[in-house]
């Protein structure tokens, strides 16, 4: 059987919880795993709790190969995933000197100071391995399958960069689209459950859609077959197409995300 490799995200923060901040780390981090064989299986977000983040942390490093947290590593007071992560591995942290030497020449060369805020982000626990920030410098930190990555997505998807060759992963999971404008889930519903039923080694879902385009409400369906086995993605894929045709519609594959 082909090998599974899954990875949970931790995205940590009031102010997503709050609604001040929406967050599209999840989906980055997610989009960027799959190619590596990596599936994202689960997400949480919490508050800057450090009890939270510590049992948070214990519980999906050892439920999923990789972990990834994002936020709460920055220069104030309320950014404490560094030290939750190092308390859930029961490490020390303080500065490090191979992380002071990344900031220290960054704000000097802005003229600005390292304050004590500043100093903060050079905090990694013992035995962390620092994962490269090309946007702002600050670097985060790989602790045993845990990647601690920053909150802002710019810097996220920077850090990511010095991420890929740290995964193993298994095999890539394939995934095929059939959109049905106009198609009702209810129309469906009994030969997508009979075809789920007859393929069960192959994901299937079903997403109704809908939109405004001036004045008229356009709806529709998309059907999606999963699987890390080419041969039956792609014989589920043209028994979705017969599904989608079944009903009078014109199917279309693999469309532009709009």
């Amino acid at each position: 059987m082909a090998q599974t490799v899954t990875a949970a995200v931790i995205i940590i923060g009031d102010e997503i919880l709050s609604g001040r901040t929406q967050d599209s780390n999840l989906k980055t981090i997610a989009e960027f795993l799959n190619p590596l064989g990596v599936e994202v299986r689960e997400a949480r977000v919490i508050p800057d709790v450090h009890e939270t983040i510590v049992k948070t942390v214990d519980v999906m490093r050892t439920r999923h190969d990789y972990v990834f947290t994002t936020g709460g590593i920055g220069p104030t007071h309320d950014d404490i995933t560094a030290d939750a992560v190092a308390a859930a591995f029961e490490r020390t942290i303080d500065v490090r000197a191979d992380a002071l030497a990344i900031l220290r020449p960054w704000y000097e060369a802005r003229g600005q100071e390292i304050n004590e805020g500043r100093m903060r982000m050079a905090r990694i626990p013992a035995g962390a391995e620092l994962i490269h920030n090309p946007v702002s410098a600050a670097p985060g930190f790989m602790l045993g399958n845990v990647f601690v990555m920053a909150g802002i997505p710019s810097v996220m998807r920077g850090m990511l960069q010095d991420v890929g060759h740290r995964i193993k992963g298994g095999a890539v999971l394939h995934a095929h689209t059939v959109r049905g404008a106009g198609l009702r889930e209810g129309d469906i519903a009994e030969p997508l459950g009979a075809l789920a039923k007859a393929r069960p080694e192959v994901s299937f879902g079903s997403y109704p859609w809908m939109r405004l385009k001036g004045k008229t409400t356009e709806y529709g369906v998309n059907l999606v077959a999963r699987s890390r086995d080419p041969d039956l993605i792609a014989a589920a894929l043209l028994a979705l197409v017969e599904i989608v045709e079944a009903q009078g519609v014109k199917p279309e594959i693999d469309p532009k995300k709009d």
